[in-house]
């Protein structure tokens, strides 16, 4: 059995919903891990996910995202992995202030899974790109990864992820992809054959 570590209950819904349909096992172990300050998404996942191999002591993974602002002022691609320091997504009102007078509104998610399972790391990638709303919409669900939810509007869509419905989220046209996802393609096809 995998255990998926993260003090995020949201990235714990999504992965256990993935988990689910796939009849894969999943255990879930709340803690916060230490975080380094570097804006590098797979040093820090790989860095946590080791941390948290020692912590439980069996094969584990861990989700670290990071958010990509093209064009934030004086800082392209900001806040990057440093998304959760740099408290951008725990103020949107801030965030949108910021951007009040850009005009290229696009950004996107970059997730990176690390699984470890004592003697390897492997990593996994998800991107979603989309654009910043001009004001924040939608309520949060459980489900919900970050409060940027509210303002971030996948690509060939109108809705935020905090507006759409749960079809509209599952079956979005934004040619995204998810670590959870390519993990899991993995782990059924390599690594449980072992």
């Amino acid at each position: 059995m995998i255990t998926f570590i993260s003090s995020n209950y949201g990235k714990y819904i999504s992965v256990k919903n993935k988990f689910q349909k796939e009849k894969i096992k999943l255990n879930y172990y709340k803690c916060d891990l230490f975080e380094p300050i570097i804006n590098d998404i797979e040093f820090i996942s790989k860095t946590k996910a080791y941390e948290a191999y020692q912590i439980i002591k069996s094969p584990c993974f861990v989700i670290d995202s990071g958010f990509y602002i093209t064009d934030y002022p004086n800082k392209k691609e900001y806040p990057g992995a440093l998304v959760k320091r740099s408290r951008v997504s725990s103020d949107i009102d801030n965030l949108l202030i910021t951007l009040k007078d850009v005009k290229n509104r696009h950004a996107y998610f970059l997730d990176c899974l690390t699984f470890y399972d004592g003697e390897k790391f492997y990593t996994f990638y998800g991107r979603s790109e989309g654009f910043i709303a001009k004001k924040k919409r939608g309520k949060l669900k459980k489900e919900a990864k970050s409060n940027l939810w509210l303002v971030f509007i996948p690509l060939n869509h109108k809705h935020t992820l905090a507006e759409m419905s749960e079809f509209e989220f599952n079956n979005r046209q934004d040619n995204h992809t998810s670590a959870t996802t390519e993990f899991l393609n993995w782990y059924k096809q390599e690594y449980q054959k072992k």
